[in-house]
């Protein structure tokens, strides 16, 4: 049983590298996360591995026990409305309106295994006729080296497979091999990955006409989620638009974002006059 002294000392170091809040309630996900960790380095307890992380503060270990923290709970089109209000109303504002450029950049915070990017993917895939000629960038970051190996791979078990994926799309976009399925390397061509850790500089990743965060901010705490969406918000054309999560919101959090009106979980820059193009 980790002693209290302890749960601050690890709970300090997450939140300070990842923003991730523990609470005294998770003590219990703080011990079941942080052992696969200790067996790993041969250490047989946790009280010896916070001892070691007190006394040889090295990057690769405080960078595994923040990894071990970070939740990579993921599926393909999760919720499905998101998904559903992209095809059908952000694609084709963003087909009409960046026509002088034929190009747009999306974003996918925190992107886990790759579900969410790939999902966005395979939406672009069915609208290919339309985007002929266009050039589509969907970037997946994420603060964990080993998910993004994952995401990169676009390798996923039958159970992933069928947690949301169509089998229509299932079967036209994935390749089957024994037991492990293995998306459409013309798919995963279009997502590029990179680790990247929320509490940095955003700047660094450049400019996005769509930004999905979704169900992250959950996670941290009021002055954190303000800091993460204030610097979205500069990242962004006057007509970008912002995906959180079902459980998250910027009212009381942020001025930069206002609802979409009737658009249940998209945002916009509150300086934008262009929403009525999606109600």
């Amino acid at each position: 049983m980790m002693n209290p002294i302890d749960f601050d000392f690890v709970s300090k170091l997450v939140k300070d590298r990842s923003g991730l809040v523990l609470t005294k309630e998770k003590a219990y996900l703080l011990e079941s996360r942080l052992m696969p960790v200790a067996r790993k380095l041969g250490i047989k307890d946790l009280g010896e591995l916070i001892s070691t992380i007190r006394s040889q503060p090295k990057e690769a270990l405080l960078r595994e026990v923040t990894e071990a923290m970070t939740t990579n709970e993921s599926f393909f089109f999760r919720d499905l409305k998101p998904f559903d209000l992209f095809r059908d109303k952000i694609l084709p504002h963003l087909i009409r309106t960046r026509v002088p450029r034929k190009s747009f950049r999306i974003w996918c915070a925190a992107a886990s295994g790759g579900q969410e990017p790939y999902s966005l993917a395979i939406i672009l895939k069915e609208h290919a006729a339309q985007l002929a000629g266009w050039r589509t960038e969907i970037l997946g970051t994420d603060i964990s080296t080993e998910i993004l190996a994952k995401a990169k791979a676009g390798v996923y078990s039958q159970f992933e497979v069928q947690r949301g994926l169509p089998v229509q799309l299932m079967v036209k976009y994935f390749k089957k091999h024994e037991d492990i399925w293995k998306i459409d390397n013309a798919v995963r061509n279009m997502v590029q990955y990179r680790e990247f850790n929320l509490l940095g500089n955003l700047k660094a990743l450049g400019r996005f006409d769509v930004v999905f965060c979704r169900n992250v901010l959950i996670y941290f705490d009021p002055p954190t989620k303000k800091q993460v969406l204030d610097q979205i918000a500069t990242l962004m054309p006057e007509d970008g638009l912002l995906f959180l999560g079902g459980a998250e919101t910027v009212i009381g959090v942020t001025d930069k974002f206002k609802p979409v009106p009737g658009q249940r979980g998209i945002y916009c820059l509150n300086t934008s006059d262009k929403h009525l193009a999606f109600s």
